[in-house]
């Protein structure tokens, strides 16, 4: 199959490694040429010098970009994406977004003769590497059967949650849940070290009861050692929060625990710590 992607960061560069050795014929665009060069070096392919061109006669189109406004600077406009799609052919975003956003973009593909779903995934760099995503799809059933088993590429689950936008909501919860996790590890082993607990001996234990989580498992001794220079960075979840609580409040409710630990990304990224894995926010707790 003919596809484009567009966005080669820690996240999409993998995922379009994984469609080129699927056999894919793919095209990419990253706003670094020194990137998409990179890419198309150890990859193979092509690399296009706009979105447009990298889009023209894909069958599938797939984004992986920062925000909003960047899924919108490569989607729109006489160099984008949309401008180079063929009438027919299918555009999937797997950047995580506003709900609203995904609307938007369904609309103005629709215009076009374009379909489009939203495809938001989990699971990080690790799960970008080795192909082992879990892909959340919001969109038209016979769009995302046809996207199922191109995305299958890096997706170890591929699930339609419902229409357009159901994809970004689900990633929010995801968020939601993540956090919840992080701030629950980072109290818990605060406690454990005032009171004195061997903290690899305690993860141990904990793991094999009700307190088991990814992240307990894979990121609370990192978190009692102090080690954030890795993962999914801090900057990122405050952008992905901060989205959580616009849906939340277009839902007309409140979600307490999010407001505090989304203020403690805003101050930890004015100390200078939004590069670090979204885990150092046990800092603002003086641990």
């Amino acid at each position: 199959m003919k596809l484009a992607f567009i966005g080669l960061g820690v996240m999409g560069g993998p995922m379009a490694g994984h469609l080129q050795r699927a056999g894919h014929q793919l095209c990419v665009y990253n706003r670094n040429t020194e990137k998409a060069e990179a890419w198309v070096a150890r990859f193979g392919g092509e690399r296009a010098d706009t979105p447009a061109q990298a889009a023209k006669g894909a069958d599938i189109v797939m984004l992986c970009v920062g925000n909003d406004d960047d899924v919108r600077a490569v989607v729109y406009g006489e160099q984008g994406i949309l401008a180079g799609m063929s009438p027919g052919a299918l555009l999937v975003d797997h950047t995580t977004t506003s709900a609203e956003l995904a609307e938007e973009l369904y609309q103005a593909a629709k215009e076009v003769g374009v379909r489009f779903i939203d495809a938001p995934v989990s699971g990080g760099q690790a799960g970008a590497e080795n192909g082992a995503l879990t892909v959340m799809i919001g969109g038209d059933e016979a769009d995302v059967a046809q996207a199922q088993p191109v995305l299958a590429a890096y997706g170890k689950k591929v699930t339609r949650l419902g229409p357009v936008g159901s994809g970004q909501r689900c990633k929010m919860v995801n968020q939601i849940c993540v956090v919840g996790a992080v701030q629950g590890i980072a109290e818990g082993l605060l406690l454990a070290k005032k009171a004195g607990l061997d903290i690899a001996t305690l993860v141990e234990v904990l793991a094999g009861g009700a307190a088991q989580s990814w992240q307990l498992e894979n990121r609370a001794l990192t978190m009692a050692e102090g080690k954030f220079d890795f993962g999914f960075a801090a900057q990122w979840m405050h952008k992905d929060l901060t989205i959580c609580l616009q849906e939340a409040e277009r839902q007309g409710i409140k979600l307490p625990l999010i407001e505090q630990v989304n203020q403690a990304y805003a101050e930890l990224i004015e100390e200078g710590y939004g590069r670090c894995d979204s885990t150092v926010v046990i800092k603002k707790l003086g641990a």
